[in-house]
């Protein structure tokens, strides 16, 4: 038997080397999988969903929408009919989701950098698709005012079980603008799915509010899914250095960016705000210190592997791992930490139709890489 330190040596190499080929086991405390790398050739791959036939859609940040065949293969022509798109920084075509009723309106929702009067800022759009181009393509939402800079975009895309729309929007590196309730910078929105503003969202009678507001406080969100049993918003966001956090979005809340945070300042190391907690303000279920950099998160409701359903999979660009959170309600009792360094930046994480899980990695010649379960 090989010892368990040469296996852990060639795993970079054996994962990178040819799609669909076997790789080696690797374990965790509840399953044994390998990992099998389905698509390669993705150019900083961003976000992914899921067609009914089986094919799945690519986001690719410089601003490209890739069709992927069931098995893997990825289509060469990009989809046409995208807006313009401003790929600076860390902008550029960032996610993707279908309608709950795709099967029925064939809509398909994307966000993106934009740029407009005053800089760049986040835009979420909609289109439908008809073989190798979006037709019927309409901009929905603005984050408005747009800035200078090229971070903190956000942004992941949401519907919840009555269709509202959930963007998630950054503070563009501009930290006192999450509190500001005339600016969507730093803020997470509701929408209906054409981008009408519900009538009971909570700011909505708020003479000095933007309407689209559900909740505000909120640095830079890449993550973001509904909890399976709830129904509930829970998202992710990056600190500063340290601070990266967990919650659960609820209307009108306060998540205290930046007047309360676990994070430092850059380079300095010195505080930010007033501490880590205020009252009014809300307080993370989980804090990563140092900063693990999350993007992408699921809950994983498959049955390929029994024992991990209903736990929360997070993505990590910066430690370039997935990280498995073990919930009880809405406290995390264990963290588990998978493919540390073996993939490389972890940028979305997941839960296929088939029950698989899958990753995005984020690199210049990225991949979709899928988690096949092993019986030991």
């Amino acid at each position: 038997m090989m010892p368990a330190r040469i296996f852990a040596a060639i795993l970079p190499i054996a994962i990178l080397a040819v799609a669909h080929a076997t790789e080696p086991v690797l374990g965790s405390t509840e399953h044994a999988f390998r990992v099998t790398i389905m698509t390669r050739g993705l150019e900083h791959p961003w976000g992914l969903a899921f067609l009914p036939d089986g094919r799945r859609l690519v986001t690719e940040r410089p601003g490209r929408l890739r069709l992927v065949e069931a098995d893997g293969t990825l289509d060469p022509r990009p989809v046409e009919g995208l807006p313009p798109i401003a790929a600076h920084g860390q902008g550029g075509l960032l996610d993707v989701a279908l309608h709950p009723q795709f099967a029925e309106n064939g809509w398909i929702y994307w966000s993106y950098a934009a740029r407009g009067a005053g800089g760049t800022s986040t835009e979420v759009a909609r289109g439908r698709l008809v073989e190798h181009r979006l037709e019927d393509v309409e901009v929905l939402f603005r984050q408005e005012p747009k800035s200078g800079g090229g971070r903190h975009f956000g942004s992941r895309l949401v519907f919840d079980r009555e269709g509202y729309l959930y963007v998630t929007l950054g503070d563009r590196g501009e930290m006192e603008r999450s509190q500001e309730m005339d600016d969507l910078a730093g803020k997470i929105v509701r929408l209906h799915d054409d981008g009408r503003i519900p009538a009971d969202n909570p700011f909505v009678n708020q003479a000095d509010a933007r309407p689209e507001i559900y909740s505000l406080g909120n640095r830079n969100v890449q993550g973001a899914v509904l909890h399976p049993v709830t129904g509930e918003l829970w998202t992710h966001e990056h600190g500063p250095q340290g601070g990266d956090e967990v919650n659960v979005i609820r209307a009108g809340r306060n998540y205290g960016w930046p007047v309360i945070t676990y994070g430092v300042q850059y380079v300095t190391g010195t505080q930010i705000g007033e501490g880590t907690h205020k009252p009014g303000m809300e307080q993370p279920l989980h804090v990563w210190t140092p900063s693990i950099a999350p993007s992408g998160m699921d809950f994983y409701q498959g049955d390929r592997f029994p024992r991990w359903r209903g736990d929360l999979f997070v993505g990590a660009l910066r430690s370039q791992m997935v990280t498995r959170l073990r919930l009880d309600g809405e406290k995390v009792v264990g963290e588990e930490r998978l493919l540390e360094g073996k993939l490389g930046r972890i940028r979305d994480v997941r839960t296929g139709p088939d029950g698989y899980l899958y990753l995005l990695t984020d690199a210049r010649n990225g991949v979709i890489a899928r988690l096949e379960p092993v019986a030991r």
